[in-house]
């Protein structure tokens, strides 16, 4: 799972000769290049923000025109990161019913994935060309170039999707499978396309057929979420409207090119930088002396741990595999169940889905035009509530344990560690105070971050693996296309269904439900943990996001308040089983049997939903300290 995604799994291995062997080396070629130029726009992204802050803050000299090509590098990024998460098979999907067929059934729906995803990157490849033709004719303010380098990103990713799509179904090397795949997918195309003139007269109807039934249809199957999203909104436009298509790669371009999120990269980066530098084994292992003593203590630790860590790299995935291999093997040794450790772990990637800098709370700044200095303040205390409600049924559970086998940490020694960790703990505040001080964008923020890991992991931690440098660039630039994607095809979707009416039909709907704010707020807890656990985090915050806010804004609810409550109800959704696919992701990371932590798990998860009601109920936990 990457971000809040669950992967394609790695397909079968390739034959030693044939054609899946010549796919093969093919494919590796394709993917050195491919990464080494992501890996290379990346880490020149972070020189040129790095850049910009220091030029504008220290000599008071901005560069005008940092922020326009970070801009045109960003689109090629996301590209780029998008066709290396498709030959890797790291593009975000639901696998809950997959995973649970037949072996051949799960081949020819692994197979199925990359045809349908293969099916919509051939429509749209001529009018991506298109569209970048046609910016060619606009000129960009700062650098006076043309605007045909960055739109060149579109077709020139499609195109490279199209191509590791066909190798990666030559290395399946099942070739029957493969061509049985490729006729479902070529049948459903057509079955379709002559439907045509039946769909048109339908309306709105049309809505449910394609936005419903495709997309549910897609994602069940195991299709890419970013992929259903298009190929949804490919057939509803060509097939209902008389919008041209060229519309879909416009619509990508702007949903992909948001200046904001470059903070997703970057603060990607710098989660994978601060496992590096043993920043944050050095705050576990302060956490665990302080507390060790507590009956229950290592279960607060890896509550207070998340809550420190999480959201800076933008994959809870990333923030689990750096706590629970240093505290669960301690925390079996006190008798602790793995089932126990595995159900907490999972409560605590939803219950700090709200702590700044989080990927989900840039993303709804971007797709909605919430402050994101507001939204860093305001996510702070919200998840505090919640991870007190997680505290009482550790206690409770904990209450009996034996602790006389405990060795009890001397203060001296819990001094040292915490000077040890005070400069990893202090990287969450440097972060914020940077945003709402004005002495960087939350874009820019991530720079500062990373120059201050660096210098940490360098001078005080002395940890620092060169070597992994580049394979941290490459993860990142492989998330970064995995979620950008799906924020383009999103942004594409949700104006299809803006342009259909649906927007004004949702709102009127919405705001008409007894019980006023609160009415609409307990409606939306609902929707968005049933979300959570079928399309995951940012699919669904950037697709209803943009219709949501502005009907929780008419109903009286305070934008950043909303944005609280749907957050959590979403975590709720990822984490729960036995759809969320965040908890299967934590007990991969935990190597831990899903099974195990099933009678364990309902109790935290009933915490977090009293948690939520009471962050819903009292606004003033989320807008409290907006003023200050």
């Amino acid at each position: 799972m990457a971000g809040h995604a669950t992967t394609m799994p790695t397909p079968d291995a390739v034959p030693s000769s044939g054609l899946a062997a010549l796919a093969d080396k093919a494919d590796r070629l394709l993917g050195r290049l491919v990464e080494y130029l992501a890996a290379l726009i990346l880490f020149t992204e972070i020189v040129i923000l790095g850049a910009g802050v220091t030029a504008r803050y220290v000599f008071h000299a901005p560069i005008v025109w940092s922020d326009e090509l970070a801009s045109i590098l960003f689109l090629w990024l996301s590209m780029l990161g998008a066709v290396i998460a498709l030959r890797r098979s790291e593009h975000m999907r639901m696998t809950g019913l997959v995973s649970r067929v037949s072996p051949q059934l799960r081949a020819l729906l692994e197979a199925l994935a990359v045809t349908a995803a293969l099916a919509f990157l051939l429509f749209v490849a001529h009018p991506a060309v298109e569209y970048a033709q046609d910016e060619g004719f606009i000129v960009t303010p700062a650098l006076e170039i043309s605007n045909a380098w960055r739109a060149s990103a579109l077709p020139t990713g499609i195109g490279l999707m199209i191509v590791a799509a066909l190798f990666r179904l030559m290395r399946m090397g099942n070739v029957t499978t493969v061509a049985l795949a490729g006729v479902i997918t070529l049948g459903f195309v057509l079955a379709f396309w002559f439907a045509g003139p039946l769909l048109k007269p339908l309306g709105q109807i049309n809505l449910l057929i394609f936005f419903v039934g495709v997309v549910a249809g897609c994602v069940f199957a195991g299709v890419p979420i970013a992929f259903s999203f298009a190929l949804a909104t490919f057939g509803y436009l060509e097939l209902t409207t008389s919008t041209p298509i060229v519309v879909i790669i416009g619509r990508l371009d702007e949903g992909m090119s948001h200046l904001i999120l470059l903070a997703v990269p970057l603060f990607i980066f710098l989660g994978a930088l601060i496992e590096m530098t043993g920043m944050a084994k050095a705050m576990i292992q302060f956490l665990a002396s302080l507390l060790g003593r507590v009956r229950g203590g290592l279960s607060y630790v890896l509550i207070g741990a998340m809550y420190l860590v999480s959201g800076i790299s933008g994959s809870k995935i990333a923030d689990m595999a750096a706590i629970a291999p240093i505290l669960f093997p301690e925390m079996k040794k006190r008798g602790a169940k793995e089932g126990d450790l595995v159900a907490l772990l999972s409560a605590t990637g939803a219950q700090t889905e709200t702590i700044p800098p989080s990927i989900v709370l840039i993303t709804i700044g971007s797709v909605t035009g919430v402050s994101i200095a507001a939204l860093f303040t305001g996510g702070l205390l919200p998840a505090i509530v919640l991870g007190a409600a997680l505290c009482v049924v550790v206690w409770w559970r904990y209450r009996g344990e034996d602790l006389s086998g405990i060795r009890r940490v001397p203060k001296r020694e819990i001094g040292k560690l915490a000077l040890i960790a005070l400069p990893a703990i202090a990287l969450p505040f440097v972060i914020r105070t940077a945003v709402v001080e004005g002495v960087a964008t939350a874009t820019e923020v991530s720079t500062i971050g990373i120059a201050y890991s660096a210098l940490m992991g360098l001078l005080v931690y002395r940890q620092f693996d060169w070597k992994r440098l580049v394979p941290m660039l490459v993860e990142t630039a492989s998330l970064t296309g995995a979620i950008i994607f799906i924020v383009g095809c999103a942004t594409a979707m949700a104006w299809g269904l803006t342009q259909s009416g649906f927007s004004q039909d949702l709102a009127r709907l919405m705001t008409a439900m007894p019980g006023g704010a609160y009415g609409f707020l307990a409606v939306s807890i609902l929707a968005f943990i049933i979300l959570g656990s079928v399309l995951e985090g940012i699919p669904a915050i950037v697709l209803f996001g943009p219709l949501l806010f502005p009907i929780a804004k008419s109903v009286g609810v305070h934008e950043v308040h909303y944005a609280m409550v749907v957050i959590f109800a979403m975590g709720i959704g990822l984490f729960a089983p036995p759809f969320g696919v965040g908890y299967y992701g934590a007990c991969a990371t935990s190597k831990v049997n899903p099974d195990e932590g099933l009678r364990y798990i309902w109790g935290y998860m009933g915490a977090l939903l009293i948690g939520l009601v009471i962050v819903a109920a009292i606004p003033w936990i989320s807008t409290g300290f907006l003023k200050f």
